[in-house]
């Protein structure tokens, strides 16, 4: 059931409780008052800084004096504690908006000192891809609107008190806030509570994992030999001085300190994979012929923890380029790829890949790897030369093939993968120039995790290859569809008509792309059927770009259609924004031009009402009209107004 509506008066909100009172409703509703605090913290915080501060902010929201905390007790009032918690949920709220979307506190908010930990990374435990498609939502938009979305949804606030508690925390304008908290999550409200009460919200039940052994063992070693190593720094760079030599290239003297430390990897068992219910990263066995080269593990280990400035550093958008965090890392891979020494790594969070090429400065690439899975977990680029790129496959891929996504029709091609897991070179999709194919993986999951699993994935630049996918139009009477693999027939047609603008997310950390045909629509004058699409992309950092198009039946391979709409940082088409209505100009093979207009399956009629007046009962209208702005919106099933898309 969703949480009781709460309607306060202003008034409620005017003083501060009594301290007694006060602390003791803090210490009754502690749990649900810092969840709410870190559902409204900045996602760029990290989630081991967003648990601090979110205790911060609660343990901070008590009364007190300017310059101080008022320390004397005062007992407890009887009577309803209500005013005091609304009074409470308003400072933890202005509390959790004092951090800007940076994480970084504004310049009038106190700096919390308490609670503070050393030598321990705190994080909430991992939820279901539910919650985690909430999370990433929630990311994209500002603080008030995920402030108004928790008051709504998690403590239960009317729309009219919610404005309130957020006016009060200096939000500009409450009612835009609600009303963007109003297309966020799912429809449900129960549905929409009981994601925000899971575990992966939580930060009250948290895992402690340490943060910086490595570093600690070393200032441990270093600290009792620091004298000597300071005198031999001096000889050593008097004699290097004299002798006419040069730092080294691979930064060893910055590594040395790791070489004991490569013993200490983590390396999953072989046929781990086989028996586990979490196919991910985590059972990738240790490969490679270079597993057992301790030099190189250690000159990994430590450009990673001290990349200085003869190495190259890249990462993917919101991937963080500091050292290893709390788990001691997994080795995935050390060998030797196109006269190249790499190593592949991972700390539960990223995956990092370490290149050394004889002449030239080390590379380390990062990537983000949480909540992978069967499919985005199932390969990581080892290589590219030569406008070519050699991939490492999960141990559970059974069968591996490339295809030409601009050639639907043709059959996939055998990929050779070696026992190390390395593929063949396989050619990278044309970032520049004319568009004339577009490889991708085509890949099968062993039986023992799935039967005839097949999935496409490609690369876009990033150490970890996108997962395409397609859902297919809306069927009469059925109900909504999710998205499928996109190995169909009609899958790869549509593949074959965007493929090519995958090229605008290269390097943008996209973790899937999803094609979604959410109508299909018969044209005026018998000229067969459009389809309407929407292609979204997904990143690992969260945030989503949803693109609408148009596509005639004239669409060849390769063209995308007619653009309607680019929507960067938004929700729709993702499984919390479902709905969508669109409209485009079109002319008949005759000549004869028409505005034609579709929406997703709860789309129940559609009004124009520029640049001529119409309407239309269903999904679908087209009407005659000269080209001009258009202004459109529908009726939904559930009685609700979607504006047009533009």
């Amino acid at each position: 059931m969703p949480a009781p509506q709460r309607e306060r008066s202003p008034r409620d909100f005017a003083s501060p409780p009594a301290l007694g009172l006060a602390e003791a409703t803090l210490v009754e509703h502690y749990p649900g008052l810092v969840r709410l605090a870190y559902l409204v913290l900045p996602p760029q915080l990290g989630r081991h800084r967003r648990v601090l501060a979110a205790h911060a902010v609660v343990q901070g929201a008590l009364p007190g004096r300017p310059g101080g905390w008022r320390r004397r007790s005062v007992p407890a009032q009887r009577g309803d504690s209500s005013p005091a918690l609304d009074w409470i949920v308003r400072r933890v709220v202005g509390g959790a908006l004092s951090y800007d979307h940076a994480g970084v506190r504004r310049r009038w908010a106190p700096r919390p000192t308490l609670p503070a930990v050393w030598g321990l990374r705190l994080t909430p435990r991992i939820g279901g891809a539910d919650e985690l498609a909430l999370d990433q939502q929630l990311a994209a938009v500002p603080a008030a609107v995920r402030a108004a979305f928790v008051l709504r949804h998690l403590e239960g606030y009317a729309p009219r008190a919610a404005a309130e508690v957020l006016a009060a925390a200096r939000v500009a304008d409450p009612d835009a806030a609600l009303r963007a908290a109003a297309e966020l999550g799912p429809e449900d409200a129960a549905r929409a509570q009981l994601l925000l009460d899971s575990v992966e919200f939580d930060p009250c039940t948290v895992q402690a994992r340490p943060t910086d052994l490595l570093r600690r063992r070393h200032w441990r070693r270093w600290g009792g030999t620091l004298a000597l190593v300071v005198a031999a720094t001096l000889t050593v760079s008097r004699s290097g001085q004299d002798a006419g030599t040069s730092p080294d290239p691979a930064g060893r003297s910055a590594t040395a300190a790791g070489a004991a430390d490569a013993a200490s990897l983590v390396r999953a068992p072989d046929t781990a994979w086989q028996s586990s219910a979490r196919i991910d990263f985590t059972v990738w066995p240790a490969r490679g012929d270079r597993t057992d080269d301790r030099g190189l593990l250690s000159r990994a280990l430590g450009a990673w923890a001290r990349p200085g400035t003869r190495v190259r550093t890249s990462a993917a958008p919101g991937t963080a380029t500091t050292g290893p965090s709390s788990k001691t890392p997994q080795l995935l891979y050390a060998g030797r790829v196109d006269e190249t020494d790499v190593v592949v790594l991972r700390d539960g969070e990223r995956v990092v890949r370490y290149a050394e090429t004889a002449g030239q400065p080390p590379v380390l690439d990062f990537a983000r790897a949480d909540n992978a899975d069967v499919t985005t977990a199932a390969a990581l680029v080892l290589a590219r030369t030569g406008g070519r790129t050699r991939f490492l496959l999960a141990p559970w891929v059974a069968e591996s093939t490339t295809r030409d996504l601009l050639r639907p029709d043709s059959a996939a091609r055998p990929l050779h993968v070696a026992d190390d897991g390395v593929s063949d070179a396989v050619a990278a999709p044309g970032l520049t120039g004319p568009c004339s194919n577009w490889p991708a993986l085509q890949l099968r999951s062993s039986d023992r995790i799935a039967e005839k699993h097949a999935f496409l994935l490609t690369d876009l630049g990033d150490l970890s290859p996108v997962h395409l996918t397609y859902t297919p139009p809306p069927g009469a009477g059925a109900p909504a569809r999710q998205p499928r693999e996109a190995t169909s027939g009609a899958a790869l047609v549509s593949w074959s008509h965007t493929a090519c603008t995958l090229r605008s997310a290269r390097g943008g950390g996209v973790r899937a792309v999803n094609n979604w045909v959410f109508a299909e629509q018969q044209l005026p004058e018998n000229a067969g059927q459009a389809a309407w699409l929407c292609s979204r992309a997904d990143t690992w950092n969260g945030p989503g770009r949803a693109v609408v198009r148009f596509q005639p039946p004239t669409t060849a391979p390769g063209e995308p259609g007619t653009l309607v709409a680019d929507l960067p940082n938004s929700s729709y088409c993702s499984r919390f924004n479902q709905h969508v209505l669109a409209a485009a100009h079109w002319s008949t093979p005759a000549g004869t031009p028409y505005l034609l207009a579709a929406g997703s399956r709860a789309v129940t009629r559609i009004t124009v009402s520029a640049p001529v007046r119409a309407e239309a009962a269903g999904p679908t209208l087209a009407v005659r009209s000269p080209a001009g702005p258009v202004t459109l919106n529908g009726a939904l099933t559930s009685g609700k107004t979607l504006n047009g898309v533009q």
